[in-house]
């Protein structure tokens, strides 16, 4: 890029090694970019929040916070902002985690000079094409993860009560089971209304344990408890001017629902260990997959609090009683699934009838995850009914050839499973994301066994796993594992 051309583009660089900091200030600025470098996440999320940077390159680890506990709250703030994460934490789990929280790209140290360079040009271009805003509502829309897409009756009128609330305020609750797009409903809603310039943020009271829900919402004094040494903000802080999305509302305690309470009363909170009231503007929307009448007839949700939330109750149909919608919704999921310049594959018209007299516990997100199964690992162009059935049949016991009294060990097992993919494909070699199919294969069963094992205690998995609590949960909930709380 020439001078001209970078003229009046500022990339913001973030690590706490001076040197590095210096390097990329000399190398960027020689390229005619504007240059503001720092060495802590404060600043970085100071700058950023402020409008600054046209792209940033960032360190995952400084002094003062992990670049993957903020980056989900840039991504809201800003989420056409291209950020490139440069890290010496050269694992698995740092090059996942910066895809899946939205990294423009990832590239571990020691980096060629020349190349990161590169990689900030084509941000910068990837930034400056013309983007339509998402259109969540428009059903040939393939930007989304689980689009509301569909043409039955019970999506239409989804479709018309959101768009009368789109330019409110008004709190709305959303009900639905787990996988029919409860999220991506919040979403739309945020998207399209008056707050859409302010950040989207999502919290899940089931990923989180009860006794950290309080500080998690509303942030928290040093001191305030064991471990709290600096002062946290909170997810209402976070998202001031925005949208405040709490899922899974059924799942939080009585007490964090007492202070909840009082917020949408009194339109203030303290943080926990505080005592000055803050003033809070955000727009809430609530979900659950839970009867909450049943919990008030229970004792575990307060009716009040109740009463507040469902001020405009919207239901989400599960996906067996919209069968009309889910041949669009497959064929999209297909299309999503598609690399490398590679056509979709097709449903034929036994397949698609195949699907629909399926039950569908999982919903949308099991419909997805079936679709990007069979695009992934079937040899055929055409979906027919045999290839959908079989995939959708239970799991077969499948014979290994392990010598009597051998246990075969899972580098055995991933290796013969990957055996069978390359042979399945033969020349053509199986799809882009191999890697993230199969690491997310392996991680599902171990966090899963090891949080059935502990009952659900999440502290006491992290440890066996030896995994940092906020990664543990962050993992549970991007492989969105259900965990059940307590022994039998």
């Amino acid at each position: 890029m020439n001078q001209t051309t970078a003229a009046g583009q500022t990339i913001i660089v973030a690590d706490d090694d001076l040197s590095i900091r210096t390097v990329l200030t000399h190398a960027l600025g020689r390229q005619g970019y504007r240059v503001r470098a720092t060495g802590t996440a404060a600043t970085l999320w100071k700058w950023v929040s402020e409008g600054e940077g046209d792209a940033v390159v960032t360190d995952v680890v400084m002094p003062d916070e992990n670049l993957f506990d903020l980056l989900p709250r840039i991504r809201a703030e800003r989420p056409d902002l291209p950020i490139i994460v440069i890290s010496a934490q050269n694992t698995l789990d740092t090059a996942v985690t910066a895809t899946q929280q939205g990294a423009f790209e990832y590239l571990p140290k020691p980096f060629d000079l020349n190349e990161l360079v590169g990689t900030v040009k084509k941000a910068l271009k990837a930034a400056a094409r013309p983007r339509e805003r998402a259109a969540y509502l428009d059903k040939d829309e393939p930007q989304t993860r689980i689009p509301l897409l569909g043409r039955s009756p019970a999506m239409q009128d989804i479709y018309r009560v959101l768009a009368r609330l789109m330019q409110t305020d008004l709190t709305v609750m959303i009900s639905g089971e787990s996988g029919t797009g409860k999220e991506l409903v919040a979403r739309a809603l945020h998207e399209y209304g008056k707050r859409r310039d302010a950040p989207f943020v999502a919290v899940n009271m089931a990923a989180i344990p009860r006794e950290l829900i309080e500080s998690e919402l509303f942030g928290h004094e040093r001191g305030a408890f064991t471990g709290a040494s600096a002062r946290a903000i909170g997810r209402f802080e976070q998202a001031q001017g925005g949208t405040l999305f709490l899922d899974e509302i059924g799942d939080m305690p009585l007490e964090a629902q007492t202070r909840l309470l009082r917020v949408l009363q009194e339109g203030e909170y303290s943080t926990v260990g505080g005592r000055t009231q803050i003033r809070t503007d955000v727009r809430i929307i609530a979900a659950t997959n839970k009867e909450l009448r049943d919990l008030i007839a229970q004792g575990r949700f307060r009716e009040d609090l109740f009463f507040r939330l469902n001020v405009v109750p919207v239901r989400i149909p599960p996906l067996r009683e919209r069968t009309e919608d889910i041949a669009d919704l497959a064929r999209h999921f297909l299309g999503l699934a598609a690399g490398g310049g590679r056509a979709p594959k097709t449903l034929d018209q036994s397949g698609i009838e195949t699907l629909k007299r399926h039950a569908w516990p999982g919903n949308v997100r099991e419909l997805e995850n079936l679709m990007r199964r069979l695009a992934a690992l079937c040899p055929d162009d055409v979906l027919t009914q045999a290839i959908v059935m079989d995939e959708l049949a239970e799991p077969k016991l499948r014979a290994h050839s392990v010598k009597a009294g051998e246990a075969e060990s899972l580098s055995d097992a991933v290796a013969k499973d990957l055996d069978r993919q390359f042979a399945r494909h033969g020349e053509a070699l199986p799809p882009e994301g191999l890697y993230d199919r199969i690491l997310k294969d392996v991680e599902r069963p171990l966090l899963t066994k090891c949080l059935a094992a502990t009952h659900g205690n999440q502290i006491r998995a992290a440890q066996i796993l030896g995994l940092n609590r906020n990664t543990l949960r962050k993992k549970i909930r991007d492989l969105e594992i259900e965990v059940v709380r307590g022994g039998k």
